[in-house]
């Protein structure tokens, strides 16, 4: 599954991103359990996140490239809410959570962050991803204001960091299947924002 690589950061930018060495991505018998031994040898043994998110996206691109069963692994939108979570991965002292999140067409994300930085990657469908960034006005008043937007397709991936800020909303006529993997997120970072009243709550 060949796509584009992002990468999007708290200013509100956001660049396509190239591999920074050749990688092999067929794997015979690549699982979940291989695939997040690597990600913790990457954890451990990478402190530069400028260098740590590149080896991560690869890894997630070997992971769904190889695994039919990740692939498989989602559930139907909830008809109240448009989107659901299937959890594939939270062990209480490890610092991932592993997940696939639905979209039914047309569903909208608030506009937040995580506190910690994260990878998608698109499965099915498509995904319009709306990026923002914090400003503050003369007066010292913080504003939150769009800088840019990208529809990702089957195979795109997207890394985060922390604080980095968008929305999401699936476009098109199907659902849109996402994998997501991320950090241990800090509560007191993770932050849901109104464009309208320029305001943040924790979420």
């Amino acid at each position: 599954m060949k796509g584009k690589d992002w990468l999007v950061t708290g200013e509100g930018q956001y660049q396509a991103c190239k591999s920074v060495r050749a990688w092999d991505l067929l794997r015979e018998n690549y699982r979940l359990y291989r695939f997040l031994t690597e990600v913790e040898d990457v954890l451990n043994g990478v402190v530069d996140e400028s260098i740590r998110l590149p080896e991560i996206r690869m890894l997630v691109r070997r992971l769904i490239v190889n695994s039919y069963w990740v692939q498989s692994q989602y559930l139907e939108p909830s008809p109240n809410t448009g989107s659901s979570v299937l959890l594939l991965y939270d062990e209480l002292g490890f610092p991932l959570t592993v997940q696939t999140v639905t979209f039914a067409p047309g569903t909208m994300s608030t506009i937040h962050n995580h506190g910690t930085w994260g990878i998608v990657a698109v499965l099915k469908g498509q995904e319009k991803n709306t990026f923002w960034q914090r400003t503050y006005s003369p007066e010292g008043e913080e504003k939150i204001e769009r800088t840019g937007e990208i529809t990702l397709f089957p195979g795109d991936i997207i890394s985060f960091t922390p604080d980095a800020i968008h929305s999401v909303q699936a476009v098109g006529d199907e659902p849109t299947v996402t994998f997501n993997i991320y950090g241990e997120t800090d509560p007191k970072e993770r932050f849901e924002f109104d464009p309208i009243k320029h305001s943040a709550k924790n979420f």
